[in-house]
């Protein structure tokens, strides 16, 4: 298969136009958003959707995501990652297999509908996991376009995936809230370096390789801006897997926790990674495209 988004093969970063659709087969396949919502994603590369989940389903999935990180079985488990400069749970993946709430939480038509539909194909979930941000130590994500991984270390052919983030706490100017760079999605940035074997156990943790040189992340943020998601708990943001996104540390004294769910297109499965490297683990990139999703509990 040719690489059309060759990545980390030289000293030299470079931008290179989009060649995928940001929305497939025209927004048509499904029925979640309307025409407006269709076009903001289309152009800014996230949408984001208040008051989609009520405070009961929020309290359940708290209360199942605060056992997944008390699990001391868990907490040796692979699934489970620490913070980069302590002990405390940053994220825990596979979430929609480790708990019956957040089983249900991906064929939640609210939220199933709009991937569908976006993406103009049924989908299977390449990627779940929940970001945990301890109070006063939880640490920054850098800027990265999460396709520019998938696409080098997973195998993800093209740009017809987005994420899902469902915040379980309030998200303020004070916590590590999502940030975006409304348009870069239709940028390819071609990072510089070789990527280590394994890279992941250290990328998860603090990410150095796969990350877009100074010089194209200023020029993507001054032609676009940055975005802050400050939104309570309940919200729910959208975004295509190339939009350039990060979060700061959270200096506030209440921790925040988010749900994200990877939503791939059926027609978008993985192959081989590029530039012959080994295939991730299956909690960090499912290969199990056959796993459609249909709306409804599991």
């Amino acid at each position: 298969m040719q690489d059309c988004y060759v990545s980390r093969v030289g000293r030299t970063a470079a931008l290179m136009a989009r060649r995928d659709p940001v929305v497939y087969e025209g927004g048509r396949y499904a029925r979640a958003l309307d025409a407006a919502q269709v076009r903001q994603y289309e152009a800014d590369g996230f949408l984001i959707l208040p008051g989609v989940l009520g405070a009961d389903e929020l309290d359940g999935l708290r209360a199942e995501v605060a056992a997944l990180a008390g699990d001391p079985a868990l907490r040796e488990a692979e699934e489970l990652i620490r913070e980069p400069d302590s002990d405390a749970v940053r994220s825990i993946f596979r979430v929609h297999e480790l708990g019956a709430r957040l089983a249900e939480l991906p064929r939640d038509p609210r939220l199933l509908d709009v991937a569908r539909q976006i993406l103009g194909s049924e989908v299977y979930i390449h990627q779940s996991r929940v970001n945990l941000k301890p109070a006063l130590d939880g640490r920054e994500f850098y800027w990265h376009s999460d396709f520019e991984t998938w696409h080098v270390e997973d195998g993800m052919p093209a740009m017809r995936a987005l994420s899902c983030s469902v915040l379980l706490t309030d998200n303020t100017p004070f916590n590590g809230p999502l940030m975006l760079i409304p348009g870069s999605h239709r940028q390819f940035v071609a990072c510089v370096g070789e990527t280590p074997e394994a890279h992941y156990r250290q990328s998860l943790r603090r990410q150095e390789v796969g990350v877009p040189d100074p010089v194209s992340l200023r020029y993507l943020a001054e032609q676009g801006g940055l975005r802050a998601v400050t939104a309570p708990a309940g919200s729910v943001v959208f975004f295509d897997c190339n939009t350039l996104h990060g979060s700061g540390g959270n200096l506030s004294p209440w921790p925040r926790s988010n749900v994200f769910m990877v939503y791939n297109s059926v027609h978008n499965r993985l192959v081989a990674p590029f530039h012959g490297m080994r295939p991730r683990p299956a909690h960090i990139a499912s290969r199990r495209a056959d796993e459609v999703l249909t709306p409804g509990r599991r």
